[in-house]
């Protein structure tokens, strides 16, 4: 029988990419593929390239536990249930058992560098589901995805009308990877179809300060760009008096403040080991990513 690859979070940019990459770069079958998702109306696209549609509730073991069913390579994608404490590692625990209980054959999970020394507020879900999945006894892997360059042109478009971005990350340094060359390493992990017990590291090419981001944001938009540097607390206070959520503004601010620590200066090559190719750099995708950058 054909082996049956499940990512959930299919109807999310990562998880779409995900796909994508499934079908185009490693043309595995659409057959093989289930998309998976609490609302699979979301998933129409892929349903009309032949992928198979199962949904997925996070909060409801019993339809994780059908949706899960004849699948042998489950990725489970972090859910984006960050607003109440818990939430999200409940949600992935109850993910996990309902694999175990299901007889899927390898685990995926997509977590974060080094959770276990981390300041940010959802590392702690990242390192408790790593320790579900390893308890759990199914074969697995792990593939921990770097800060996203994509998370730098939320923000930008307003820093470059000003001229300046706040930021309370020092002088410390970060490796940026973009969200499709993560989705990409993360599909030739399930193309492999062989659960190897290994953790995966990804990371961009290069490691950065606040400074040198800045200079090629500006050589990118051709735009000034000053990085001012704050303390976390005043960041935080900053993003609330913007209006977004308080667990919005405390996430940015710990982001921040784990790359002033220095626990995101990490570079590797397991990039390259499961795609062989060198990830995109930080210049490479802010001139690709021009227009979305001034806003």
């Amino acid at each position: 029988m054909m082996s049956k690859i499940l990512v959930t979070g299919a109807s999310g940019h990562l998880g779409q990419a995900i796909i994508r990459h499934l079908l185009e770069t490693y043309e595995v079958p659409a057959a093989s593929i289930v998309a998976a998702s609490r609302d699979t109306s979301k998933l129409a696209g892929l349903s009309a390239k032949g992928v198979e549609t199962r949904a997925a509730d996070f909060d409801d073991t019993s339809s994780l536990e059908k949706a899960f069913q004849g699948i042998d390579t489950l990725l489970i994608i972090s859910t984006d249930a960050l607003a109440v404490p818990g939430q999200r590692f409940t949600q992935h625990k109850a993910a996990v058992a309902a694999a175990t209980k299901a007889g899927v054959k390898h685990l995926a999970y997509t977590s974060m560098p080094n959770p276990d020394k981390s300041l940010v507020t959802f590392a702690p879900d990242h390192l408790g589901t790593e320790e579900a999945v390893k308890a759990s006894g199914l074969p697995y892997t792990i593939i921990r995805n770097a800060w996203y360059l994509d998370n730098y042109l939320h923000g930008m478009p307003h820093n470059l009308a000003g001229g300046q971005w706040f930021t309370a990350s020092g002088t410390g340094k970060v490796s940026n990877i973009s969200r499709d060359d993560c989705a990409r390493a993360a599909a030739a992990a399930l193309a492999k179809g062989k659960a190897e017990n290994k953790t995966y590291t990804l990371t961009g090419p290069e490691l950065l300060d606040a400074d040198q981001i800045a200079a090629l944001v500006s050589e990118a938009t051709g735009k000034p760009l000053t990085a001012v540097k704050v303390s976390p607390d005043d960041l935080k206070k900053g993003i609330e008096g913007a209006g977004l959520p308080g667990f919005v503004a405390a996430m940015l601010a710990s982001a921040d403040a784990n790359i002033a620590a220095g626990n995101f200066e990490i570079l590797t090559d397991d990039y390259e080991t499961l795609t062989g190719k060198k990830p995109q750099n930080s210049a490479e995708f802010f001139k690709a990513h021009k227009a979305a950058l001034i806003g």
